[in-house]
Parts: structure tokens; sequence; C-alpha cells
């Protein structure tokens, strides 16, 4: 039985509580056995918002439990007593992400920031109860409202990692263990392909406690825009980054080209999103402990005019140097 630890895409159903009924009901005191209308106002039913959690890693919880229901009002009581408000339903969802209506499409909101909040259904309004309709002309009123039904609303939610960098690259580049060289994540490291089948968030820690966020994003192949390989599925990871770093093997491992392995991600990303190619983007030159490495080094920079950023995840050669010139570009305004 396949265990499932990560869901970036789910839908779920909204349900906001119903008002509670107002009351029709008259003051029977001892002293006063013909008293006027005394009948208390519904309960607001609860409402179902979505909040952002940073410890929250995907919408695992809403695969399991997709239906989200709040509390409903409490009916009015008599003696002017209201009915108890229906507590809301608040939904931990990771950073990231975005929220449309499930049957139209239409954009609902996205949340971003840790604490933000986003209403997706609306508890309905209490009922009035009877006191409210009392006139000098009508004293005795028996008329009330009933409470307003909640909003009922299919939704279709999509994380979308939030990083300040997404290492892009093909399945055996070394992403991975780029990512444990430079930072305390411990993402799996296989001899085969696709060893990563979900974003891991890594975070790059300097002395003077400034950090950067990495996301290691699972390996993409030609057609991965159409959804060959792992797809667009984790594609869509890569939209919130700030900076792209693509990761080749210069060694040529798996028997692949790294200037055609480089000409593939750039047009995957094209068509999936154009303006990523916008991106700032470096590339980083991986396993370069290895012999064939620098031939191929000499020809990718010679076809492609680039001079990219040399290191060897597996040995550290070249880590610490990573780190600097990301330092300098994130906080010393690099380029």
């Amino acid at each position: 039985m396949k265990t499932i630890t990560f869901v970036d895409r789910v839908r779920m159903q909204a349900q906001a509580g119903n008002g509670g009924n107002g009351c029709r009901a008259f003051r029977r005191d001892k002293y006063e056995p013909h008293g006027g209308p005394s009948g208390g106002d519904g309960g607001h039913g609860g409402s179902v918002t979505l909040r952002a959690d940073k410890n929250c890693a995907s919408l695992l919880d809403l695969y399991f439990q997709p239906i989200q229901r709040a509390v409903h009002g409490e009916p009015g009581r008599g003696k002017d007593q209201y009915g108890r408000h229906g507590d809301d339903r608040i939904v931990r969802v990771p950073l990231g992400t975005e929220v449309h209506d499930a049957e139209t499409g239409t954009w609902v909101g996205e949340l971003v920031a840790d604490g933000a909040e986003l209403l997706v259904a609306r508890g309905g309004k209490g009922g009035l109860g009877n006191r409210h309709f009392a006139t000098s002309s009508h004293q005795a009123p028996t008329e009330t409202t009933p409470g307003e039904r909640g909003e009922l609303k299919k939704l279709l939610l999509e994380m979308k990692t939030v990083a300040d960098i997404g290492l892009v690259g093909y399945p055996n580049a070394g992403k991975s263990s780029l990512l444990r060289a430079i930072s305390p994540a411990r993402p799996k490291v296989g001899a085969y392909p696709f060893t990563t089948l979900y974003p891991v968030i890594g975070t790059v820690e300097y002395d003077d406690f400034k950090r950067i966020r990495v996301a290691d994003i699972p390996g993409l192949i030609e057609g991965a825009h159409e959804g060959i390989g792992l797809g667009h599925d984790f594609l869509r990871h890569i939209e919130r980054t700030r900076f792209l770093l693509i990761v080749l093997d210069m060694a040529g491992t798996e028997g692949r080209n790294p200037v055609e392995d480089y000409r593939h991600l750039l047009e995957e990303l094209k068509l999936h999103r154009a303006e990523l190619l916008e991106r700032p983007r470096w590339i980083v030159a991986n396993k370069m402990d290895l012999p064939e490495a620098a031939e191929r080094l000499k020809e990718f920079k010679r076809r492609t005019r680039q001079k990219p950023l040399e290191i060897s995840a597996e040995t550290g050669l070249g880590i610490t140097q990573l780190k600097d010139v990301l330092y300098h570009h994130f906080f010393e305004g690099g380029e």
C-alpha cells in the first residue's frame, strides 16, 4: 500500500455555520404577567478561514479531511438572551497556497506570509427575535426572522513553494546532494532517476544569522511542461522563487550532454511560463571532481558562452564559494 506523505493540490469543501433563528417570547415575570416581547436574536454561524502556517509542509491534512465545517449559531432564547455565535473553523495551509473556486475556476486568493488569513466561507447571520418588532401600535409582536444559511464553497487549493532559490535540473544532476551540502536539509539521495518526488526546502544559514531558503525541485525532463515525468505538477513550485540555480551534471554520468541539458531545461521553463526566463539565474556545474567534467566544461563554455560556478556537491569543492556568492547577491546587492 502506497504511503502518501506530500500533497500540493487538493479539492476541499468549506461549509460555514448557519445563523441561529430569532426567538419569539414574552416576559412573564411575577409582577409583570403581561410584559412585552423578550425574544433574543440567534447567534451568527461560524466562518471557514484558511490560515498560512510556516510549520505546515503540504496540503496532506486536507487530502484526508476535505470537508471542513464551522459551527452553527444557536437560536435566541427568552428574556432577551442572544444565542451563542458558532465557532469559526480555522484551517492551516502551507505558505504559498493559492485558492480557486473549484466549479468556475475563479481566483479567490492566496496566502504567502506566515499567519495570513483568507475567509473562504462566511457564516450566516443570526435571525432577529420578536423584541425588534415592537412599536407603540404593535406591542405584542410575534414576528421573528430565521437565521441565514452559511456559505458552502467548493475550492481548489494549490501549493506553490515559497523560497528564495529554486534548484532546477535533470534527474541525478545532484540537486539533492547540493541542498544537503549547503543546508541542514536531508533530502533523499540515490543513484536512480526521480529520487526527489516532491519539493524539499533547505535553509542556508550564515554567521550573521541571515538565511536563504532553497527549494529542491524534482528533476525535469524534456516534455515536463506537458506532464511528462513528474511534469508541471512540480514546475509550478518554481514560480514563487526569486532566483534559479540551473544544476548540470557536467561529467555527463547519465550519458547526457550538459549543453543539450541546459538548452532543454530553458525550453521547458519557457514553455511552462515564459517570464521564468526573465528571472535571475546562475548555472552550477556539478560533479567537477570527476575526470570527464573538465573537458565537457570547456565545450560547454565554448558553445553557450556561459561561465558556470564549478562545484562538487559530493566532495564539497566550491560549496563555500557558492554560499559566498549567494550571500553577496541577496544581502549585498551583487549581480
